[in-house]
């Protein structure tokens, strides 16, 4: 399910969806919470490019429902997408991901050097 940095090919040629996201602190972890309902873990794709995380799948219907049968359709499905610039530096290499209920949390642990608080000195 999860990978730092990921070669899969996604099909981007045609209109993504973009997940909603929230992301906090929880003591020494960075975390991040999307609904993924829909989404198989399998086919989910989550990876690292300095402080960017992406995370990438594809919602699937699980059946086909001739046209004229619609009266609403107000959820996407199909291929999605979201990065997310980190607001601390993390180790990616130790990030956790899981889904339960349809939540998909991904755990990242704060580096040390986060921590540091730089005081920079202004001359006149």
């Amino acid at each position: 399910m999860f990978s730092p940095s990921s070669s899969q090919n996604w099909d981007t040629s045609s209109h993504e969806g973009q997940l909603s996201v929230d992301v906090f602190r929880e003591g020494d972890a960075l975390v991040i919470r999307s609904t993924a309902a829909g989404a198989d873990p399998d086919k989910l794709d989550i990876s690292f490019h300095g402080d960017l995380l992406t995370i990438r799948g594809v919602r699937e219907a699980d059946n086909d429902i001739a046209e004229d049968d619609w009266f609403y359709r107000e959820c996407y499905w199909g291929a999605f997408s979201r990065s997310i610039v980190l607001p601390y530096d993390v180790v990616p290499e130790r990030a956790e991901a899981s889904i339960k209920n349809g939540i998909l949390e991904i755990r990242l642990p704060i580096t040390a050097s986060s921590e540091r608080s730089i005081k920079v000195k202004v001359r006149d």
